[in-house]
């Protein structure tokens, strides 16, 4: 018997990316550019279009990873970014009517997280956290081998806790260097490359607000993994040591030697994260 394939969907603020998953395999990629200031219909028939290319007589569900707030029990997106349409859109209704397959829908953060947890950095894990360090802070959380999301799909909302006089994702994100010193977070990782002094310094403070991010995180979960995913991570070497002098003053110690942080090294984590919604739902 041929085994079963995953459809996983990828939807960006500016591309929309597909892929057939079978077993640990990704194969028949397809992306394109998504009308990201159209009409609803318009958007929905972009993702229809990706679809199309993947669907097949041996394809038993459909994952898709969304950046917003999602409806879990009736897939219904709400407020996607950088979408402006789509405000309220029943994305699994839509697909189910079409396709006539399950569909489920998550936020590409919990996407981030069961992409890890399958297919890499999290295998064998029972526990762990996927941390996505970009233009802001967002996280998926595992427990016991499970996506735990929430009701209302808020789970893991660590950036938006108040922290100093913001919170932690103005200080723990790359937001951090426009926020703080009105400077492009690129532009920082390329002097800190350089061996920029200021660059180096600046990522010092950065490793302190996220450890103190970790903290929180190991306070609410005690999880013995978490996983970086974002660009910010490829800037570790930079902010490791400030990061884990605080993660030292965490209070319960015995936590600390089996916690391990990983860097995310998954390729077409999105895809992958999205078909993890069916085998997470499934099994």
């Amino acid at each position: 018997m041929q085994e079963k394939h995953i459809i996983g969907i990828d939807l960006g603020a500016t591309n929309i990316r597909g892929g057939l998953v079978t077993g640990k395999e990704i194969t028949n990629t397809h992306a394109k550019p998504i009308r990201s200031k159209g009409t609803v219909e318009e958007v929905l028939q972009d993702i229809f279009d990706i679809t199309d290319l993947l669907v097949n007589e041996n394809v038993a569900g459909i994952g898709i990873g969304v950046p917003s707030v999602v409806n879990l029990a009736e897939g219904i997106v709400y407020d996607v970014q950088h979408i402006p349409s789509w405000k309220e859109v029943p994305l699994k209704k839509r697909m189910e009517e079409r396709y006539h397959l399950p569909v489920f829908v998550n936020n590409d953060a919990n996407c981030f997280a069961l992409g890890e947890y399958y297919f890499g950095k999290g295998i064998g894990s029972d526990h762990m956290i996927g941390l996505t360090l970009g233009t802001g802070i967002g996280a998926g959380v595992i427990i016991n081998r499970h996506l735990y999301a929430g009701p209302n799909c808020g789970a893991g909302e660590f950036g938006m806790v108040d922290y100093l006089d913001h919170n932690y994702e103005y200080y723990g994100s790359g937001q951090f260097f426009s926020n703080v010193y009105q400077t492009d977070g690129q532009v920082v990782f390329e002097r800190a490359q350089a061996g920029d002094p200021q660059a180096l310094q600046w990522y010092a403070e950065l490793g302190t607000h996220l450890g103190n991010t970790v903290k929180l995180i190991l306070y609410a979960y005690d999880p013995p993994l978490i996983v970086f995913g974002g660009s910010v991570r490829h800037a570790y070497p930079y902010f490791q040591e400030t990061m884990w002098e605080r993660i030292n003053t965490f209070a319960f110690t015995k936590s600390l030697p089996g916690l391990r942080i990983e860097l995310s090294e998954l390729q077409n984590s999105g895809i992958l994260g999205a078909a993890g919604l069916y085998y997470d739902a499934v099994k």
